[in-house]
């Protein structure tokens, strides 16, 4: 038992270290997973034999996390993105496959041994690509869009292939496997419902799983689900939802079927479900867990033996394997026209092999397909490609993308031949409200911005808008900064807005100075500048949502009026002693326990003043009750007189 105990503390402690460290210094958390693998496992060899085990256990990550992906995948969105799923993804399989296996061929292996070769590195990681993809918020870009296409489609596609691959079986594999398989058999009997079933019955028994995970999950799971969270125990919530990914799993596995496909089936049929947002709350964190532990095993399973026994083959393998990807993803960049920088993103997230490799690699000699010393190598280019994975991420972070947005900036600014009343720098979605208000009220302005794409798009539609860096005292000057009554900050660098205010106050003093702010912090810093006026981005549009929010919940018109007019006073009083504070305590640092201590005391101010307001209300309310009874009294008096 200790010693169980010792090699998860080993685990542990090394993705504590590992990680913080290499999201540290910018490399990602599976790159900083994958390090401390292999600094425990072959470098150090805290770890060794249990390594493949814990990795059969650690699977259970990629399980987890494809069923989170299914969960966020409705049917109508699958046929809303079916030309990129079948187009792009599809021809991404197919093109990666014929490519490789040519290049098997070419290396002389048979053509079913190097069919296999290209099925098993046609297939991507989505578990690094999601991962990394995420944490670098790369995963709305146009590229991001396109890679999830593909990694959905690669994850669909492992069903036909692990239907196909048995019909590849080599004779003299089959022959030299049969007396090992029937010792293995009795020493450890491994359950399943197919292994002595013909290939018939064998079909109908994988219809009939995957019927049981469509129907159960859509008719069953709701009822049950309903009843956990009527008992009201969070602990039972998590198990039950525990229960179904893991008895999915087991039900996939005993009938030959990839769990993390049966899983990803399941995902997908509950993505319209009402405990869509509870199943992904308490798998979560599970997820994260195993997927990192999973990780941390493929860095530790590295058969650095194996590899430098053929060092310079296995590299040259792993190489040529992430270039022919490369070179098919960047391919269909063009046809599908993926431009800029994120036919760069598409091509390099995209061009190693995935952890189904694994997957297919155990398949494939199981069904003696492949041999194993050939799977061994296999395997390793497989760990390695998904290691230098995070690599390709920081290449295109650190050479590709800096590049184009210079290539982008490269425009020279434009001849401003206008001058207004108004200068706004920045026509971003708050400079745009700022800009067609003040037009809309015959103001003239001048709209400065550095970012070519935003300056493009409104002139579009028909706004004037100029190319240019508002930081630049020159450009100031062609834009008529000497003649201009008022200038709006509301450009997207914190630090240059800071900067920018206070260069206008101390060079232009007469000109009146209106700021946009990110946070209080920031408003502070804007207002010690030199700005005149400084408001919050979503500080009123924050104010009408819980106005509205009030109303909605039945209160009248008057009453949330009052109880806004009421937020606003303490607002403007807290705001004006909070910086004077700040200016004393904190000078531009951070906030001091003082400071947090007199901005808790506003909250409390704040929940009196509503708490007066709302007695003031009703007061009001009762007194107008009491003048409406007397003068009804009055009228039913005349009446009888």
């Amino acid at each position: 038992m200790t010693e169980y105990f010792l090699q998860a503390f080993i685990y542990l402690t090394a993705a504590v270290i590992a990680v913080p460290l290499a999201n540290k210094l910018g490399l990602g958390s599976v790159l900083g997973y994958l390090i401390a693998g292999v600094v425990i496992g072959p470098i150090i060899g805290l770890v060794g034999s249990e390594t493949n085990t814990i990795q059969h256990f650690a699977e259970f990550g990629v399980v987890m996390m494809l069923f989170l992906v299914g969960l966020e995948l409705e049917p109508k969105m699958l046929w809303a993105m079916r030309n990129r799923l079948l187009g792009l993804g599809g021809l991404q399989v197919v093109g990666s496959v014929v490519a490789v296996m040519a290049c098997a061929i070419y290396a002389g292996y048979q053509l079913s041994i190097a069919l296999t070769i290209g099925l098993i590195f046609s297939l991507s990681s989505t578990a690094i690509v999601l991962q990394t993809l995420s944490e670098k918020r790369l995963n709305k870009t146009h590229a991001g869009k396109n890679a999830f296409s593909v990694l959905l489609f690669q994850d669909i596609a492992v069903i036909p292939m692990l239907a196909f691959i048995p019909l590849l079986a080599l004779p003299e594999l089959v022959e030299q496997a049969q007396a090992a398989v029937s010792s293995m058999s009795e020493q450890h009997e491994q359950l399943s419902l197919v292994a002595s079933l013909p290939g018939w019955a064998y079909a109908i028994v994988l219809l009939l799983a995957i019927s049981v995970v469509v129907l159960g999950g859509h008719y069953l799971s709701r009822p049950l689900f309903k009843i956990v969270a009527e008992s009201g125990a969070r602990e039972i919530s998590t198990a039950a939802a525990l229960m179904l990914v893991i008895g999915i799993a087991a039900l996939m596995s005993l009938v030959g079927i990839s769990p993390a496909l049966g899983t990803f089936l399941a995902g997908v049929v509950l993505a319209n479900s009402e405990f869509k947002h509870e199943l992904e709350a308490n798998i979560g964190p599970f997820k994260g867990l195993l997927l990192g532990l999973f990780f941390i095993t493929v860095g530790a399973g590295i058969d650095f033996s194996v590899l430098f026994a053929d060092f310079a083959e296995i590299i040259a393998i792993t190489l040529s394997v992430m270039l022919i990807k490369a070179m098919v993803l960047y391919v269909l960049a063009l046809i599908f026209r993926i431009k800029g920088s994120d036919r760069w993103l598409f091509t390099l997230c995209l061009a190693q092999a995935g952890e189904f490799g694994f997957v297919l690699l155990n398949f494939s000699v199981q069904q003696h397909v492949i041999p194993t010393d050939l799977a061994q190598t296999l395997s390793i280019v497989v760990a390695l490609s998904m290691f230098l994975t995070p690599g390709l991420f920081i290449l295109f972070d650190k050479v590709i993308y800096p590049r184009f947005q210079v290539k982008t900036n490269q425009r020279e600014q434009d001849n401003i031949d206008d001058e207004g009343t108004v200068i706004i720098a920045g026509i971003g979605r708050f400079g745009q409200v700022v800009n067609r208000f003040l037009i809309s009220n015959n103001i003239k302005t001048v709209v400065l911005d550095y970012q070519v794409s935003q300056v493009d798009t409104i002139r579009r539609i028909n706004t004037k808008a100029y190319y240019g860096d508002a930081t630049r005292p020159d450009l100031l000057k062609t834009a008529g900064i000497e003649q201009a009554s008022l200038f709006v900050v509301a450009i997207d660098n914190r630090e240059s807005s800071v900067e920018l205010v206070k260069y206008l106050h101390q060079t232009y003093p007469k000109l009146k100075i209106v700021a946009r702010a990110f946070d209080r912090g920031h408003g502070h810093l804007l207002k010690d500048a030199g700005a005149d006026i400084v408001e919050s981005e979503t500080h009123h549009s924050a104010l009408e949502l819980s106005v509205s929010s009030l109303q909605l919940l039945g209160n009248s018109e008057e009453y949330v009026l009052r109880r806004k007019a009421t937020y606003k006073r303490i607002e403007k009083e807290a705001s004006k002693r909070l910086y004077d504070f700040w200016l004393k305590e904190s000078a531009g640092e951070r906030y001091s326990n003082d400071f947090i201590k007199l901005f808790m005391l506003y909250e409390e101010r704040l929940k009196q003043a509503m708490d007066e307001d709302n007695a003031a209300h009703h007061a009001d309310v009762d007194l107008q009750h009491a003048i409406k009874l007397t003068q009804q009294s009055d009228g039913d008096v005349s009446a009888n007189d």
